[in-house]
C-alpha cells in the first residue's frame, strides 16, 4: 500500500474519531442533564416537609441540602458515552499508527502530527486515570476539547508525509517529544478537574446552585486533590522534557539553551507549574488560586502549542505549514 494511501487512511480515522468523540460529547451533556433533573427532584421532597410544618403551626426550616450527593448510578447516556470514548480512542490510535507506517518513521513530527497524538493521550490518561478514580463527570469537557482540536488540526495544519528535516533525525524525536505530549495529557486533565473545583467552591459557598449537576460531583477538596496529583505527574513529564530539550539542542545546533521562543515558552510552563506544586506545599494555596494557577498553565501549553508554532519564527518552526 503506497504512503499516500495509508495517509489518506489515516486522515479519515482522524475525521472518524472526531466524529464519535462529538457523540460521546453529546451522550455525556446529556448524562449531565440527567444529574440536573435529579438534583431538582431531591430538593422537592425537603421543600414540602418546609411547606407541610409551616401549615401545622409553625415554621420549621429543612435542614440545607448536603454540598455533595452520593453519586448516582450511571445512566445510559453515560455508559454509552464512556463506550463511545472507548471506540474514538481505538480508532484515533489507528489513525496514528497508519500515519506512522505511512511516514516510516514516529509520527509527531510537524504540528498536525503532534496534534493527532497529543489528543489520543489526553484521551488515553483521561481512560487511565479512570482506572484509579472515576473522573466520567469530566467527559464532556475532554470529549469537547479534544474533538475540537483534531477537527482545527484536520482542516487547518494538515501537511502530507514528507522527509524529515536534519535536525529532526533524531532519537531524541521520539523520547523529548512524546513525553512532551505526555506532559500535555497530564495538564489537560488537571485543567478539566480544576475548572469542576472551581464551579464546585462556588456552589459550596452558595454563591450559586447552578449548574445543579454539580450536586453529584466530589466536593472541592476532593477535586482539587486529584488535579494535584495529575498535575505532579505532569510537571514530571514536563521537566524531563525541558532537559532532554536541552542535550538535543547541543546535539542538534552544539548549545544547550539560545533563548528560542518555544524554549522560552517550555520554560515559562515549567515555572508556572513548578510555582503551582511549591505554593500549594509551602504557602497553603489552596481553593481557587491553587486551581487558577493549573488552568493559567495548561492555556501556556496550548499557547505555546498554537500560536508559538504558528507566528514565532525560530529554530523550532517545524509545524509544516
Amino acid at each position: 500500500m503506497s504512503t499516500d494511501t495509508l495517509a489518506a487512511y489515516s486522515l479519515l480515522a482522524v475525521y472518524s474519531a472526531a466524529a464519535v468523540y462529538v457523540i460521546a460529547f453529546i451522550a455525556y451533556v446529556l448524562d449531565l442533564a440527567r444529574r440536573s433533573t435529579e438534583a431538582i427532584a431531591a430538593q422537592r421532597p425537603a421543600a414540602s416537609a418546609t411547606v407541610a410544618a409551616s401549615a401545622g403551626g409553625g415554621t420549621v426550616l429543612a435542614p440545607p441540602a448536603p454540598v455533595t450527593a452520593e453519586a448516582p448510578a450511571r445512566s445510559r447516556a453515560a455508559r454509552v458515552a464512556y463506550a463511545l470514548t472507548v471506540l474514538g480512542f481505538a480508532i484515533h490510535v489507528g489513525a496514528i499508527v497508519l500515519r506512522g507506517v505511512a511516514a516510516s518513521r514516529a509520527p509527531w513530527a510537524n504540528m498536525f502530527e503532534f496534534a493527532v497524538t497529543g489528543t489520543a493521550v489526553m484521551m488515553g490518561v483521561f481512560l487511565l486515570v479512570n482506572l484509579w478514580r472515576d473522573v466520567r463527570f469530566i467527559g464532556a469537557y475532554i470529549t469537547g476539547l479534544v474533538s475540537l482540536l483534531l477537527m482545527l488540526a484536520a482542516i487547518n495544519v494538515y501537511v502530507d508525509v514528507v522527509p524529515l528535516p536534519p535536525p529532526l533525525q533524531s532519537a531524541w524525536l521520539i523520547i523529548h517529544v512524546f513525553v512532551a505530549i505526555l506532559g500535555t495529557g497530564f495538564f489537560a486533565i488537571g485543567a478539566g478537574l480544576s475548572l469542576a473545583q472551581l464551579l464546585q467552591e462556588r456552589r459550596e459557598a452558595g454563591a450559586t446552585d447552578r449548574p445543579r449537576f454539580l450536586r453529584s460531583f466530589p466536593t472541592a477538596e476532593t477535586l482539587e486533590n486529584t488535579a494535584y496529583r495529575v498535575n505532579v505527574i505532569g510537571f514530571a513529564f514536563w521537566t524531563f522534557t525541558l532537559i532532554a530539550g536541552a542535550i538535543w539542542a547541543e546535539h542538534a545546533w552544539g548549545r544547550y539553551w539560545g533563548w528560542d521562543t518555544k524554549e522560552v515558552w517550555t520554560f515559562i510552563i515549567w515555572v508556572v507549574f513548578a510555582g503551582y506544586i511549591h505554593a500549594r506545599a509551602t504557602r497553603g494555596w489552596r481553593g481557587s488560586r491553587s486551581a487558577w494557577l493549573a488552568i493559567i498553565g495548561f492555556a501556556a501549553v496550548l499557547f505555546n502549542f498554537t500560536v508559538v508554532n504558528l507566528f514565532f519564527k525560530g529554530l523550532h518552526a517545524y509545524s509544516g505549514l
